[in-house]
């Protein structure tokens, strides 16, 4: 079969990108950087007042975890399952490198 230049050029195109969608490898960077500026301002937030009820479930914090968490926003349960949500989402990796892919 002879040699196609622009056949040979669009598989190295596609190579490249790996097969990825167009618009793809923007959201995942979009994505990412949206969920450190959301940790962010969660964080920026525990340094202000305590809230007497978890911001989640309306549920009442109690006062001993308030005096040791000074700007705590919830109460235990809601922060162990937002705790264990970003633990899951921080072992997703959003850049999908070929590395981790292989594995």
């Amino acid at each position: 079969m002879p040699f196609n230049k622009h056949y040979s050029h669009g598989l190295e195109d596609a190579m490249a990108s790996g097969w990825a969608r167009e618009g793809a490898v923007q959201e995942q960077i979009d994505d990412t950087v949206n969920d450190a500026v959301a940790k962010a301002r969660r964080e920026l937030a525990q340094g202000g007042a305590s809230l007497t009820h978890c911001e989640e479930c309306g549920e009442p914090i109690p006062e001993r975890r308030r005096e040791l968490i000074p700007g705590v926003r919830l109460c235990v349960a809601c922060q162990a399952e937002a705790d264990e949500h970003e633990r899951r989402a921080g072992g997703f990796n959003r850049r999908a490198s070929k590395d981790s892919q292989l594995r």
